[in-house]
């Protein structure tokens, strides 16, 4: 049994199980946590799943929680991990079933004040143009050689379809694009699940906001970024829908067979893994990527419609603009510094965000003097946080929490209070809620994850991320 006394504090942010703790560890385990905020954390299997991430062949420095962390397949949610490329793994439970879940904001032009008399018409008319709800799809289904083309160009590709503008790639993290997809590593099921749901939101803690910049914390570069206060945003929190996790299946039942030709063992039954460098983990690569191509083009198109729902209510001069779209289920090559060496390895974030700082080269040009935006979502109903990567950021690989963090099961919520009960708290608020089903309300309920204040106040404080902005919803739009 884990408990406290097991850990080793390094700071007030930070906390180490030593990698003497367990014969199997090749590194330490390292979680982002204030004091009380551990506490809470022994309440399920992730610090026991995150030690087990610790014994993965090829893993470097650490296996890293951020203090969003909960239970989840193989290693937690929240899970930073560094494989080296050379003779390390590839596992698609350390990347997660909803490939490229991520964000993406979207900026107006617009203050409350102005579109205060406009908001239950806009909620309406943004539910009606972008389906949301387990298994909900748009009405025309893509051919599958449409859904071949987003696999391999992703959003680039659907700008050149006129879908958006130059800019919309320039403001997404690799360019709305992984140039190593291959769409024929995907399979014929997982297309056919993919082929209504491009521009959809899909369920459990997906959703779209419609959101005021509440207040400002770094003046300089919130105006980099274009934000300002009392402004009018749009947060869209969505991924890879089925498509993304049948890729996940398909590649688990590929992998868990292989693990024996190639003499892995690991701790537990659900940490499928194969060498990256074998036939096997480089077609996962590239369906991975793939489906990652897939979920920007999803995020991509969202937005596309909610310009149209936004423009049909407010004028058709009105104009929403990328800020920026970060994912935070993915898997990558990344060059850092191991042991003295400049090292590439593969850097596996499952429920984690990417985070770079000032001066890197692969965030757009008109950051670069202020660093990377991040998007650190809330739970319904609570504020979500613009940040900017840190240069001390590289102790966790560039990488920060991804949002708020579940305390509570989806069956424990709709056990402690009702949808209709969400709603009603939400609508004292002044929160306008459309929702497919009450009982993804409950599901959802703010009361069922960490305060995210605390989460983002942890990042920041241990050099992770910059808080930059908060953002309080005005119309929260979720599937079922």
């Amino acid at each position: 049994m884990i408990n406290k006394k097991d850990f080793r504090k390094i700071n007030d942010w930070l906390w180490e199980i030593p990698k003497n703790f367990r014969q199997d560890m090749r590194v330490p385990a390292r979680i982002y946590a204030s004091e009380k905020m551990l506490e809470h954390i022994f309440q399920d299997r992730s610090i026991q799943q995150l030690i087990d991430g610790t014994t993965m062949p090829g893993i470097v420095k650490y296996a890293i929680a951020m203090p969003d962390c909960h239970q989840g397949y193989s290693v937690p949610i929240g899970f930073v991990g560094a494989i080296k490329a050379s003779d390390g793994v590839i596992s698609p439970g350390a990347c997660g079933f909803d490939i490229n879940c991520g964000m993406r904001l979207l900026k107006t032009g617009r203050t409350k004040k102005e579109i205060k008399p406009h908001l239950e018409k806009l909620a309406n008319e943004i539910q009606k143009q972008v389906p949301s709800g387990l298994g909900r799809g748009r009405q025309i289904k893509l051919s599958i050689e449409q859904i071949d083309k987003i696999l391999q160009g992703g959003v680039p590709e659907l700008v050149k379809q006129g879908y958006g503008e130059k800019q919309d790639v320039e403001n997404c993290e690799a360019n709305g694009r992984l140039d190593w997809a291959d769409m024929s590593a995907v399979s014929e099921r997982a297309k056919q699940r993919g082929r209504d749901q491009v521009g959809t939101l899909g369920s459990g803690n997906h959703f779209l906001e419609v959101q005021k910049v509440d207040e400002i914390f770094d003046e300089k570069t919130a105006e980099t970024f274009g934000l300002f206060k009392s402004q009018i945003v749009i947060m869209i929190h969505t991924g890879s829908r089925g498509l993304g996790h049948q890729v996940c299946t398909d590649y688990l039942k590929t992998m868990i067979p292989a693990m024996d030709r190639y003499k892995i063992k690991m701790p537990d039954k659900e940490f499928a893994c194969v060498p990256f460098k074998s036939p096997e983990g480089q077609r996962y690569f590239s369906a991975m990527a793939a489906a990652a191509n897939y979920a920007w083009a999803n995020r991509h198109m969202i937005a596309y419609y909610t310009k149209k729902a936004w423009q049909q209510v407010l004028g058709e001069k009105e104009e929403l603009e990328l800020l920026y779209d970060v994912a935070h289920n993915i898997i990558k090559k990344e060059r850092y510094s191991i042991e003295g060496k400049e090292t590439e390895v593969i850097i596996h974030r499952k429920g984690a965000t990417r985070a770079f700082p000032r001066g890197h080269l692969e965030i757009p040009k008109k950051y670069r003097e202020v660093g990377q935006p991040v998007l650190i979502p809330g739970s319904m109903g609570t504020a979500s946080y613009v940040l900017t990567g840190q240069k001390t950021g590289e102790q966790a690989f560039y990488s920060t929490s991804h949002g708020a963090g579940r305390t509570m099961s989806r069956h424990q919520a709709m056990r402690a209070i009702s949808g209709q009960e969400v709603i009603n708290q939400l609508k004292q608020k002044g929160i306008i809620v459309k929702c497919q089903s009450a009982r993804g309300i409950a599901e959802e309920a703010p009361l069922a994850y960490k305060d995210v204040g605390q989460v983002v106040d942890i990042v920041h404080q241990a050099g992770l991320s910059r808080k930059v902005a908060r953002l309080v919803p005005l119309i929260v739009i979720k599937g079922e």
